[in-house]
Order: structure tokens, then sequence, then C-alpha cells
């Protein structure tokens, strides 16, 4: 579905001289500086996938969507999208894809967002039969006709964004890439237009990727993540591998039955308790998790038992912040213990 190979984005940084004088200078003689936005990544993406692509700011993602859909054309390395190369096939690869920028809106903002969809059913050539049943379908999803017949300019930013992502898919388009869809969203915004990606996704296999730095919603919507830092991708698998890989340590709650005196595990260190509510903090490469649980149903009465793990924001800076760790856990192999967590 896509796939980029050893993909590069150089740009050149021109220096402007202040005053008449720098100005007149410029004209004759510019100085310029290199700056790599894109560093030789490679992935692919295949049908029906949902794939967060993240990275902090600067790092490139927009920069990668933007030669994705063919905005951008590489400095090196290849790119298909559906078997086209976006920036030479750049309508056949429009027909095929959708795109939503959450800064930008691709509705007309004097228009209805009705006259926009007629004017993107007109461009992208949709019959009126495919058109009725989208509309109708995203209206019953996304709750359109609140605002159908209101001027974009005046909709709310949740509105907007719901209209734009409709949009986006008025053509059935087989990829979707989305750059920070809920920036600034409230929390219902966000969930009915997460619910409603999913849903396209299931019932079309649409193939999303998704730019964000809203790491909840990363959570909820992909199994697996791209990480990209310094114009490099530094990991690219499930969130559940990147948590084994960063996860130290993790925690135990456990509500027993009654109030025992001696409530130690071995592999185990307790952190808190009070009455009957103990936790405990321990490292999956030592015990695992289900072996921890087993020993303690074997000892003692439980009420309740539950694992905290660790937080994804943690596990991404901790990516950040230290790649060369996590290069090195990569080619580790994985430890007994560990496996069967």
């Amino acid at each position: 579905m896509i796939e980029v190979d050893n993909l590069s984005k150089i740009f050149k940084v021109y220096h402007h001289r202040k005053g008449f004088f720098g100005s007149f200078v410029n004209l004759f003689s510019r100085k310029h500086r290199i700056v790599q936005a894109v560093d030789g990544i490679s992935f692919t993406v295949k049908r029906g996938e949902i794939v967060g692509y993240l990275g902090p700011n600067g790092a490139g993602k927009s920069t990668t969507i933007k030669m994705l859909t063919g905005i951008l054309v590489p400095t090196s390395g290849s790119v298909t999208v559906n078997g086209y190369i976006p920036h030479r096939q750049r309508k056949e690869n429009a027909k095929h894809i959708g795109v939503v920028f959450g800064q930008r809106s691709h509705l007309w903002f004097d228009l209805p967002v009705q006259e926009s969809f007629e004017l993107l059913q007109r461009i992208y050539r949709i019959s009126e039969t495919q058109y009725r049943y989208n509309v109708e379908m995203f209206n019953e999803l996304l709750s359109l006709g609140d605002f159908f017949q209101t001027p974009v300019r005046q909709l709310s930013l949740g509105q907007r964004m719901r209209a734009d992502i409709a949009a986006a898919l008025l053509h059935n388009p087989d990829v979707l890439f989305l750059d920070e869809p809920t920036i600034g969203l409230d929390v219902v915004a966000k969930a009915r237009i997460r619910q409603f990606i999913q849903k396209i996704n299931a019932e079309r296999q649409v193939t999303v990727v998704l730019t964000t730095h809203d790491l909840d919603e990363v959570e909820k919507l992909c199994k697996r993540v791209i990480l990209i830092d310094n114009a490099r991708l530094c990991f690219d698998g499930e969130l559940a591998t990147l948590r084994r890989l960063l996860s130290t340590e993790r925690i135990l709650s456990v509500d027993y039955a009654e109030v025992y005196p001696d409530i130690s595990i071995p592999k185990a260190h307790v952190t808190y308790r009070e009455g009957a509510r103990v936790q405990y903090r321990f490292s999956p490469e030592e015990i695992s998790t289900a072996d921890l649980i087993g020993t303690i149903l074997q000892k003692f009465k439980i009420i309740d038992i539950s694992v905290q793990e660790p937080d994804i924001e943690e596990l991404i800076k901790t990516v950040y912040e230290d790649n060369l760790t996590l290069e090195r856990k990569l080619t580790e192999p994985i430890s007994p213990g560990t496996q069967a967590n």
C-alpha cells in the first residue's frame, strides 16, 4: 500500500542580509545552510493498518506526509502510494488518497458545507449515488446535518474538523493521511472523530496514517507506531513492543480479602500499603506479570488485582532522549521472563 525506501529531503535555507545594502548584496551573493528535514527513512504500511507517525516538533513528520501526498519532491530515495509515485503521478495519486491538515481546511470558507461537498463531488467526479450514500453515512456518524447549511467560516473548530474529515473521504480513498486532526478539540469532539475513523477503517479497510501529539489518541487508535526524531526513524513496531523494550518497572495493585501481616513477595517491592490495599513495584525482566499474580493467588485471597502499564508519553520521551539505548535493546534477545509477560 505505502512503500518508503531510504527517503530523504533537504532544504536550502537562505540567509538574508539586513538593510538596503544587504539586499543589494543578496542579488549577487547569497549564503545558505542545508537543513536535513528527513534522512534516509524506510517503512511499509499495509492495507487496512492504522499507523501512528510520531515525533517532536521539527522531527520531519509533516515533511514526510507532504512527500507521501505529492506536495513535496524527495531529494533522494523512493516512495509509492497504491503503486503511484506521488510527486510524478499527482492526479492519479490524489484520486486514491484523502488528506486532512488540522491547521488548514480544504473547504471553501465562504460557502456552506453542503456546497463545498458538491464542489468536491465534481472535482473528483463522484457519482450521484456514491455521493448521496457517503453524505448520509457521514451525517449519521458525524452529525453533519446540524451545520450542513452553515458557511465554513462560521463553524466551530470541532465542526470544521468533522466536515474536513468527511470531505477527505467523499471519494472513497484507499489511504487517509491525518496531520493533527484533533488539535484544539474537546474530549467529546475527539471521541466522535476517533469512533468515525475506527468505523471507516473497519468497514472499508481504509489505511490511516496519523501524525499527532495527542498520545491518548495514539493509544486508542494505533497498534503500530513509527517514531521519528532529528529527521531519522528511531522505532517502527507495535506499542506493546515499545512498552516491553523500555518499561523497566510496573505497578501491581492488589485489594486483599483481609489485612495480612506479611504480604512480601519475592522480586516485588511494596511501595504503598493502606489496610488491605497494597501496591507492588516490579521489573518484568526479573519476574513476569503472570508469575507474580500466580504467586499472590497461591498465598492470599484477593478481591481485585490490576497492573499499571507505563505511560506512553514517558516511553516515547525515553526514545527521544536515549535513542542509543533503544537501538541496543532492539538487538538484545528477549529474556524468558519478559517473553512470558
